[in-house]
This record gives structure tokens, C-alpha cells and sequence, in this order.
């Protein structure tokens, strides 16, 4: 039984559990705001129980639902002048679709530019004009097209190059557009291109050197400010993300060269005097406000925790995502108080994170370690391995690893060599040796779960998504004594036929990871391939896939579980109709129970042998 807005009865959510409530509960992302009209915002929201966009008038407090799709919706983007909001269209939850816009007042949606065949998306800038946009695309046969589209005009390309690339700004005064692009062949590393409206380059920055200095770069902005053609960037010179300033009519670049450990992204105060700046580090974030004529670096106070998100409002306060793992996340202001409370059941919190440092082949690696409160090991534990593997773990909530510890795990989720957040050369460690560098430093810290205490080496479980479904998969058959059980969500499981199905974008990053093709580097493949170790698996194993994924493609999930039907190893599937993973509460929901089922009914299994 549901209440009218979709949300659960105060009867059922009485019997719920805690770790269904976690997902249950309305949550909303961090609102963006039009640039030129800052009372329009757009969010997103899983209030119905589908995530999806929603439409904010902050002048008289009005919000409404924008979209309203089966598989959910995330991709959205408000015009500067508030008057339209984009979303991306993607029938099946495959990612490749179209865009299409919506007044913000409501009304009918649109096709937002006619002409443009479905692909996937490389980026969007919307101008000030509120009749210009520029449209990143990709397919499989074109790599990276780039469209300059004008209402009642037929889109025109403006570039085209094979490997991939993506819009990253508009200037304000619409006469610079910001490409990033992958042109020298390293899809990790970005080079920037600034282009003229007709597609003129009128800048270049490539830290890459040739491809000898493997260096990226980003594009965080151009300056919100008329005439103004400052460029925000971000660079990896000094070994880690850090901000500059690029004034791309004049060529100077100021470093700001900001003494803080860890990673540094940056975005423009709205009259450009200043940057807020977001520090990371150690699976912790923080703000600070730099300004640009002193050069005085000033803190933000935020909570201890992880800062998803923030941006500085024309009033000058700051608005930002903050959560722990021990408490849901909520959009706060320096201002005072929640800015976003959506109504209806709130969360149940969790139990804090641990900090680990382990050491390991490739240096100290960081672990966060969730348990029971009160819990003497040792316990039956997860290792909830990330996915990426450019990203990381951080104290921030998270429904999944709070509904293991509910059930009286323990959760280990480790950094591994290939995240971010502890530096440029620990993210590229991984390079050639695909998947086998990330198991070195998971097995490392499983060593030391196991010697602390805190781990029942007979109840161990790998479990992970997207790429820590890969690792999963790869670790129960490179190290088939290390682990229990195995749950693996929308994982690569057949390397070489997911190179070979999946979408062009991923191509080109796993040709720089593995330094080329599956027939120019055949040994590399092969040895990075959860395939080819399958006969080696002992665990019990489940996999959930979605069948429309473009990232990791069911075909080469069906072949590796082939291989298991052949020998009869146990083992269980479950297939859904999505993509690269869920936007519907209630299939989120059954995921879990399923992979708890599973654990409970195997850990039990193992025990009595």
C-alpha cells in the first residue's frame, strides 16, 4: 500500500527494515541553478520512488516533477535564462538516445535540435541567448562530433574527430567554446582545443607532450562574467588535480599552486572575484573561497564528512551536498539550515566509518571499515569493491554497505591502486596489468582483516559494480582461495567481447589501459579477462546484469556464464531490463534482498561443509 505521491504507508513503513528505508526515503542531488535567473533550479529526486528530474521555483517555493519515464531519468541541464530545461532522452536506459527540452513553467516536451540523430552524449552548453547550443555527440561509426545548433537553424558541425571528446563550456558571451578532447590517443587524459562558433581553433593546451608525459586536463568554466575569457581548468603538473586560470585571449596562465594535500576542483563565484574551491582527500572533502586579487585561501565550514557537491550562490553563500557514512546526505547552506528537505520518510543513519592504511606492493593503501556497533570479530565480511576505476570510496552514506552491516557484516572498501583522490601517479598505477594491480592491494588488505580480527577468513565475500563487479569476477578466479562468494553487478566478465560490444568512449579507455586493441596487445587482454580463469572459480557466484547496457555489455556476460553451466560450478543470474544499472527504487530494492539471500543461504552452506 502507497500514499498518493508514491511513497510507502505510514503502516508499511512502520514494518520496513532500516536498510530498505535507506532507499526508500526521498533524497534530492545538489539543485542547479540558472545563471541569469537564480530563483529557477533543477534537481533530481527519487520521491516516486524513480529518480527523476524535477523543476524548483525558489520564489514562491513551487517544485515540479519534469520528467516521468519507466527507467528513470538524471541527465538534465536548465538554460542560463531559466526559461527551459534539457533532458536526455534514452528510451531503454541504454544511453543513447536524444535531447529533449521542456519550459520551465511546464508545458509539452520537445525535440531540442531536429537534425541530430540518435547517440551518445558528449557534452552540452547552452547560451545566454537562449536560442544557441552546443551538442557533443558519439557513436560507434563517427567517434566524437560536435554540433553548433541555433533555434530554427539546422545544426552545424563545428568538429569531428575518432577518438573521444566532449563539449566542456560556452563563454558567457557565446563567442568560445571549450573542447576537451583525446586526439593524441590517451582517453584518460584530456588536451583542450577553445573554438570560434564557426569552429576556428583559437587555442590549444596539451599537457601531454606528444604522449610522452601522460598529463591531463579539464575544463572547469569560463568565467561568468561579460567579455571576460578566462578559462577554469584543472591539471595533474604538480602529480594531483589542482585548478589554474587560463585567459585564453591573452594565453596567461595563473597557477594558483594551493597548498593542500589531495585533489583540488574549483568553479567560478558568480561575479568571478573568487573560486570556491573543493578539496579532497583521504576519502574526506572540504571547501574553502580563494579569491583571486589577494590570493587568500579562506575556509568554508562544512561538517567532517564528504562534500558531493557545491556551488556559491549570487548572494555569496555556498550551497553544498554533505553526508558521512553515518549520516544520509542533505543540501545544506552557509547561509544556515537545509536548503532542499524532501517530505515523507527520512533515513535511517548508520554506523561510522574506520580509516585503515595498509601496506601494500605499490605503497600504503587507505580502507574504510564499516561493522556492526559492538560486533567482536571475527565476522563474516564484504569487500565492496568500487567501481571506476578512476574514482574512490569516502565517508559519505550509502545505502549498500549499511544494508550488509545491518545483517551483521563487516564492509571493507578499499582504495586500490587506479582510484583517485590520492594522487595522478596511484590512479595510473594500474596501466598493462588491467585488474591484476587493483587484487594485489585488495588481497593485501584482506591479509589484514584476517590478521587484526576482524574477518572470518571462511566468510568472505567480493562483491562489487560495474568495474568492482569486474574485479569480482577476476578475483574469484585469480585467487579462488581468497574468498567465500562472489556477487558481481553489471560486471566485465569476457574482456575482448566487451571490448568489441561496447561503446566507442570505453574502447578508447581500455586501449589506454592496455595499450591497444585485443588484437595488437591479444596477451594483455587475455591475462586481464575474468574469462579466461573461470575453470579456476570454487566460489559460488551471482551476477546481475542489465540487459541494455552499453558500458558492460550482456553478450560477454552470457559467455562467461556458459563457461560456468559447463562445469556445473554454482552459480545464479539474474537479468533485468535496463542499463548500467537502475534508476527505480523498487528494483534497486529486489538487487539487494536478492544478493543478501544469496550470501545468506551459501555462508550457511559453506559453514556445514
Amino acid at each position: 500500500m502507497t500514499e498518493s505521491n508514491g511513497s510507502p504507508s505510514p503502516e508499511r513503513r512502520e514494518a520496513m527494515p532500516d536498510w530498505e528505508k535507506r532507499f526508500r526515503a526521498p533524497r534530492v542531488s545538489l539543485p542547479d541553478w540558472a545563471e541569469d535567473a537564480p530563483d529557477r533550479s533543477l534537481f533530481v529526486s527519487n520521491a516516486t520512488g524513480t529518480y527523476e528530474l524535477y523543476a524548483w521555483d525558489r520564489a514562491t517555493g513551487e517544485q515540479r516533477q519534469v520528467t516521468n519515464r519507466p527507467n528513470g531519468t538524471t541527465d538534465g541541464l536548465l538554460s542560463p535564462d531559466g526559461a527551459w530545461i534539457w533532458w536526455f532522452d534514452d528510451k531503454d536506459g541504454d544511453e543513447f538516445g536524444v535531447w529533449r527540452r521542456q519550459p520551465f513553467v511546464g508545458g509539452e516536451d520537445e525535440l531540442a535540435v531536429p537534425g541530430l540523430d540518435p547517440s551518445y552524449p558528449a557534452g552540452l552548453a547552452l547560451g545566454r541567448d537562449g536560442r544557441t547550443a552546443v551538442v557533443g555527440r558519439s557513436t560507434d561509426e563517427d567517434g566524437t562530433t560536435i554540433h553548433l545548433a541555433r533555434v530554427g537553424e539546422a545544426p552545424v558541425e563545428i568538429y569531428r574527430h575518432r577518438e573521444s571528446a566532449g563539449v566542456g563550456d560556452l563563454s558567457h558571451d557565446g563567442s568560445l567554446i571549450a573542447v576537451e578532447h583525446t586526439e593524441h590517443g590517451d582517453a584518460m587524459h584530456s588536451a583542450l582545443r577553445v573554438l570560434r562558433p564557426d569552429g576556428t581553433p583559437v587555442a590549444e593546451l596539451d599537457d601531454t607532450k606528444g604522449g610522452t608525459v601522460e598529463l591531463g586536463l579539464e575544463v572547469l568554466g569560463f568565467a561568468p562574467v561579460a567579455g571576460d575569457t578566462r578559462l577554469l581548468i584543472g591539471h595533474q603538473r604538480r602529480g594531483r588535480w589542482e585548478p589554474l586560470v587560463w585567459d585564453v585571449g591573452t594565453g596567461e596562465e595563473t597557477d594558483l599552486a594551493l597548498d593542500l594535500p589531495g585533489d583540488v576542483s574549483a568553479e567560478w563565484y558568480p561575479d568571478g572575484s573568487g573560486l570556491l574551491i573543493g578539496h579532497s582527500h583521504e576519502a574526506r572533502g572540504e571547501l574553502f573561497r580563494y579569491d583571486l586579487a589577494t590570493r587568500e585561501l579562506v575556509k568554508v565550514p562544512t561538517p567532517t564528512g564528504t562534500v558531493s557537491g557545491a556551488t556559491a550562490r549570487p548572494d555569496g553563500s555556498v550551497e553544498y551536498l554533505w553526508s558521512s557514512a553515518a549520516e544520509p546526505s542533505s543540501v545544506r547552506s552557509t547561509a544556515g539550515g537545509v536548503v532542499l528537505d524532501p517530505p515523507g520518510m527520512k533515513s535511517p543513519g548508520s554506523v561510522p566509518v574506520e580509516d585503515v592504511w595498509v601496506e601494500g606492493p605499490g605503497g600504503r593503501i587507505h580502507a574504510l571499515v564499516q561493522k556492526p556497533a559492538g560486533a567482536a570479530g571475527p565476522l563474516p565480511t564484504v569487500f565492496d569493491i568500487h567501481g571506476g576505476p578512476t574514482w574512490h570510496d569516502s565517508d559519505s552514506f550509502a545505502a549498500g554497505p549499511a544494508a550488509w552491516v545491518d545483517h551483521g557484516y563487516a564492509v571493507v572498501r578499499v582504495n586500490y591502486r587506479g582510484s583517485t583522490g590520492y594522487g595522478r601517479a596511484w590512479t595510473d598505477a594500474l596501466k598493462h596489468r588491467v585488474g591484476l594491480i587493483e587484487l594485489e592491494d585488495i588481497a593485501a588488505v584482506r591479509q589484514w582483516a584476517i590478521s587484526s580480527g576482524l574477518a572470518d577468513p571462511d566468510r568472505l565475500i567480493l562483491t562489487g559494480g560495474s568495474w568492482g563487479g569486474y574485479l569480482t569476477l577476476l578475483g574469484l578466479g585469480v585467487q579462488p582461495d581468497a574468498w567465500t562468494m562472489g556477487i558481481a553487478a553489471v560486471p566485465v566478465a569476457d574482456y575482448v567481447t566487451a571490448y568489441h560490444d561496447e561503446m566507442e568512449a570505453l574502447k578508447a579507455m581500455d586501449r589506454t589501459l592496455l595499450g591497444g586493441t585485443p588484437e595488437e596487445v591479444p596477451e594483455r587482454f587475455e591475462a586481464s579477462s575474468p574469462l579466461t580463469y573461470v575453470d579456476q572459480v570454487e566460489a559460488p557466484v551471482y551476477i546481475s546484469a542489465g540487459v541494455n547496457d552499453p558500458r558492460c555489455p550482456i553478450r560477454q556476460i552470457e559467455n562467461y556464464v556458459k563457461r560456468l553451466q559447463a562445469r556445473g560450478a554454482v552459480h545464479e543470474v539474474y537479468r533485468y531490463e535496463a542499463g548500467h544499472g537502475s534508476l527505480v527504487v523498487d528494483e534497486r530494492i529486489k538487487q539487494v534482498r536478492l544478493e543478501l539471500d544469496f550470501a545468506e543461504r551459501h555462508l550457511k552452506a559453506s559453514a556445514g561443509k
